[in-house]
């Protein structure tokens, strides 16, 4: 047999059975018990008729004037007579007997004391130096019927005991485990990056040790993220000033310089230092996706901060490549505005650098709080689409990005308790590449109905 995987079931499972075996056993040893004590009680009941009747048994045959005759006692009343007695003499003639005795269960007599046949329990008895001889039978069926009444009788309530028990078995388990289940749905309820100690509130002292072996490791865990995030927010706000530095002095390189391959190789030094100086910024934004607090005590409205990104980074491209759509009504989200800006920032940047020059590249926030960007292009292939959420991970696009937009995104989308979706082609559409993720919203904007956006440029 293959025990359950639960705890509780097994618990409940393992007391259950030695409760019902020991029930079982106590009803058994007490049945044997009530047996021996009952075929006592019965034998003493036969001793007892036999000498009870054998005086006036000697009675009524001594004052009889005819020697020999058979009498039989009639009954008064109808009734099932359990003892049954025959007299005899010393011939083995019959003198007297019960109304109900049958002389052919009764054997030859062969003294005083208790006999048994294969129907019948027997006890013999005499008087008047063995003169007059009494034997009292009982059925041994009778005793049979009593002792499956007495069983009967012990074992029907099991029948309603027992699983009366195992349910108070099962319900005390569950209620001795409830902090055990406590911790657990503590620990279920959160997701990949929650490393705070769970609450060890009233755990046995059995399970005491593992949680807080759990608690330990998690604080190990979480200084250890911290410490790597820290890094990388350091490192590269650090790199700031020198890589700022080293790309003023590849500037005035470039100016100074007269021959025409020193100032290439300036131009290309300038290029390298300022994707560094991105990869810098994409990393101080992962390090804010991963620790920062990113939802906060107020609402503000979405709509506010979209138009302010859009506006910006349309400033800084071609006339008419950013579309925006907005709803008419405030979108209200606890989301922090700077986070929300970095999340629709590097949406946007990578429609502009993956997407089709020839289309513009559109962006929209619902009512419910779904932010859409979509951009025409070329179809990326499924299996690159599901791992374009790693670090460092590109689709191999002609202009060389970070490989870190995405995981940003996806980090902020995880931490809100939402998601990245990324479909390609766009819906509807023969090519392109479409990303959405559900904001969180204040309650009262998510119970409107619609969408209802509408365009800006």
């Amino acid at each position: 047999m293959r025990l359950p995987r639960s705890l509780q079931a097994r618990l409940g499972l393992s007391l259950g059975i030695v409760l019902t075996v020991l029930w079982i056993a106590a009803a058994a040893v007490t049945a044997v018990n009530l047996r021996q004590e009952m075929d006592e009680v019965f034998d003493s009941a036969l001793q007892e008729t036999a000498q009870r009747l054998l005086p006036l048994a000697v009675v009524e045959i001594v004052g009889r004037e005819d020697d020999g005759v058979t009498q039989r006692l009639g009954a008064i009343r109808e009734h099932i007579e359990f003892f049954t007695y025959i007299v005899r003499d010393t011939q083995g003639r019959i003198l007297l007997q019960s109304h109900s005795a049958e002389p052919a269960t009764f054997p030859t007599y062969d003294g005083p004391g208790f006999r048994q046949t294969a129907t019948h329990r027997l006890y013999n008895d005499d008087a008047l130096q063995g003169t007059v001889r009494i034997t009292v039978a009982e059925p041994l069926d009778h005793r049979a019927a009593v002792a499956r009444e007495i069983q009967m009788g012990l074992g029907l309530p099991l029948l309603i005991v027992i699983p009366v028990a195992l349910l108070a078995i099962a319900l005390a388990v569950r209620a001795s485990l409830a902090s055990v289940r406590r911790f657990r749905e503590r620990l279920e309820a959160r997701d990949a990056r929650d490393l705070s100690p769970v609450p060890e509130d009233e755990i046995p002292l059995e399970i005491a040790p593992m949680a807080a072996t759990l608690n330990a490791l998690l604080s190990r865990l979480k200084g250890a993220f911290d410490a790597e995030r820290s890094f990388a927010a350091n490192a590269a706000h650090e790199l700031r000033t020198p890589i700022a530095g080293a790309i003023a002095q590849a500037q005035r390189l470039q100016a100074e310089t007269g021959e025409p391959a020193a100032k290439a190789r300036a131009a290309d030094i300038e290029a390298t230092l300022k994707r560094l100086t991105r990869l810098s910024e994409r990393l101080m934004q992962l390090a804010r996706a991963e620790g920062g607090r990113l939802r906060l005590d107020q609402t503000s409205d979405l709509r506010i901060v979209a138009r302010i990104v859009i506006d910006e980074m349309a400033r800084h491209s071609t006339k008419g490549r950013l579309t925006l759509s907005l709803p008419d009504t405030p979108v209200m989200s606890d989301l922090d505005p700077d986070a929300f800006d970095i999340l629709c920032r590097n949406l946007v940047e990578n429609a502009l650098r993956h997407g089709s020059d020839a289309e513009p590249v559109d962006v929209s926030l619902s009512r419910d709080g779904t932010l859409g960007v979509a951009n025409a292009g070329p179809i990326v292939p499924r299996e690159t689409l599901a791992g374009l959420t790693a670090r460092f991970e590109s689709a191999g696009a002609k202009t060389a990005g970070s490989g870190l937009g995405l995981a940003i995104v996806a980090a902020i989308s995880q931490r809100v308790g939402s998601q990245l979706i990324l479909n390609s082609p766009r819906p509807g559409q023969a090519d392109g590449f479409e990303a959405h993720v559900k904001l969180p919203i204040s309650l009262s904007d998510r119970s409107a109905h619609g969408s209802n956006l509408r365009p800006e440029s």
